[in-house]
């Protein structure tokens, strides 16, 4: 195919076509990525619709499948088409649609790649330069490629929940796991990147696709920063309970919220003592250096509370960050939607959807000059696109029942 130039009101990705073809947050999220920045996407879902309609937030807590908030972000800039891919001629549609496409984006179990005919071997002997991204739980290939996964389990399989519910002491306590579903949304991410990888390895290889495999479990490995480094650095096991081996780093109270402290190196250590107005306790042996904050942290705790309780916690972040010391509000969404910084980046933007109504979102996680992450289009209606889409490829949507979506 002959891509498009990219413009301002295109995109980086003008020109690109992908079938994303899954259910969840995963391949939903992968593709925005590439939604976002003009990639033509057309999703794929099932007559019931994709999980994510049902799961909100939903305005006034009421459940509409087209006023969920998080299907109403991962779709943005997509089409919609209903497919019953239990159905051969509905796998008959899907195969045009890769005919005539650069990416496959799924996130569906190996078992149902293969029922469906989407498995990379078959695949790739059809569409030669296809490619196909496929995001599981523990990959396509290894001893677990079969097990299923929730966010909570992938969370603690990728190693991340074991801070927060594990470690010396603490089997008896329930896991934690962060708020909302970021195991899919760290796939997604993550194939996002392989994918456009991919592509600059076919514009080098004549033309050839390749399968980019993402494990979700490996992809949260990889992001386990401080916690996985306390072992092999200084032979300690990170658990929510107890000391942290270096400090300050923890939460405080501030007159009207709270405000997260993280000053370990010793320059940042120094310039918060300057702030604090170099009282006399900071200069005690028993905080010498950051590994001493540590051991000693009971009691650097208190001083530091009673100190940081008479802040504002505006007033102590704008403060530590012209000394260069990275703290941070703990924000609800309420401050998020009134932040000034945000603001000031044009984060949030609005889209009007034909049932849901004017709906504000998150915007850009990143800015480009000449090609601007956009939002164009609302996440779609189910079924919305899906006569305008087959016929595109050919195909008269009267013909495929379950294509239609009734």
């Amino acid at each position: 195919m002959t891509a498009a130039a990219p413009t301002p009101e295109r995109g980086a990705l003008a020109g690109l076509r992908v079938v994303e073809c899954g259910d969840g947050v995963a391949a939903a999220y992968a593709a925005k990525l590439l939604a976002d920045l003009g990639a033509a996407v057309v999703k794929v879902e099932p007559p019931g619709g994709d999980s994510t309609r049902r799961r909100g937030p939903f305005p006034g807590g009421e459940p509409h499948p087209e006023r969920s908030g998080l299907f109403l972000y991962l779709n943005a800039n997509k089409r919609g088409v209903v497919l019953d891919l239990d159905r051969e001629p509905d796998r008959a549609v899907l195969a045009r649609l890769l005919g005539e496409s650069d990416v496959l984006v799924s996130d569906l179990p190996a078992a149902r790649l293969d029922a469906w005919k989407l498995s990379w071997p078959e695949l790739h002997a059809r569409h030669p330069a296809l490619v196909t991204t496929a995001i599981a739980p523990f990959g396509l290939s290894g001893p677990h490629a079969a097990f299923e996964a929730t966010d909570l389990t992938l969370w603690a399989a990728g190693g991340i929940a074991y801070l927060n519910g594990g470690g010396p002491g603490t089997d008896d306590m329930p896991p934690l796991k962060a708020f909302g579903q970021q195991a899919g949304f760290q796939g997604g991410a993550h194939a996002a990147v392989a994918t456009m990888g991919a592509l600059f390895g076919r514009a080098r290889l004549a033309g050839a696709g390749q399968l980019v495999e993402v494990s979700i479990q490996e992809c949260l490995a990889s992001i386990l920063e401080l916690t996985y480094a306390y072992w092999p650095y200084m032979g300690l096991v990170a658990s929510r309970l107890g000391h942290k081996p270096i400090q300050p780093l923890d939460f405080f109270e501030c007159r009207d919220g709270w405000i997260y402290l993280c000053c370990i190196e010793e320059h940042q250590w120094r310039q918060f003592v300057d702030l604090m107005g170099s009282p006399e306790w900071a200069e005690m042996d028993l905080f010498r250096d950051r590994l001493s904050r540590g051991a000693n942290w009971d009691a650097l705790k208190i001083f530091l509370q009673e100190w940081v309780r008479e802040q504002s916690v505006r007033d102590l972040y704008e403060a530590a960050q012209a000394r260069r010391v990275p703290f941070a509000p703990v924000s609800t969404m309420g401050d998020l939607l009134r932040s000034e910084h945000l603001a000031a980046r044009g984060f949030f933007a609005e889209l009007v959807h034909p049932v849901a109504g004017r709906v504000r979102y998150p915007g850009a996680p990143y800015q480009f000059r000449r090609t601007p992450w956009a939002l164009r289009t609302p996440a779609p209606l189910l079924g919305e696109h899906t006569a305008e889409v087959l016929a595109a490829v050919g195909v008269d949507a009267r013909s495929v029942t379950a294509a239609t979506g009734h």
